[in-house]
């Protein structure tokens, strides 16, 4: 019986050993590629800037309209063929969320008092 503990206990170390030489490596190299990702300079959001504007101007353009109605229909087929309303009201808030959620979300940002 002893035996087999000091067995089992010398497999996990050896396994916890391992663990900790792999996640060492890779917290090593994380940390090397974010302090070079970090040091460059930059002047405020532009990058940022200009990809909200493209997914804002996605969402409230032709594709926002035709996600939107797309999880409407697929809404109301799934309920037709579930025979539920859970269905319907999940295709709607989607609708409704991709229909109103960037102004909403922009509205919430740019608030000031």
């Amino acid at each position: 019986m002893n035996w087999l503990t000091n067995f089992r206990s010398n497999r996990v170390a050896r396994a916890s050993a391992v663990a900790v030489k792999n996640y060492g490596l890779l917290f090593a190299l994380v940390a090397l590629l974010t302090g070079t990702a970090f040091a460059g300079t930059t002047t405020g959001t532009t990058g940022f800037g200009t990809m909200l504007t493209t997914v804002t101007d996605w969402a409230n353009g032709d594709l926002g309209k035709l996600l939107a109605v797309s999880a409407f229909l697929i809404g109301m087929g799934m309920g037709i063929v579930k025979q539920s309303m859970i269905a319907i009201a999940l295709g709607i808030g989607f609708a409704l969320a991709l229909a109103y959620g960037p102004a909403l979300i922009t509205g919430i940002f740019t608030f000031a008092l």
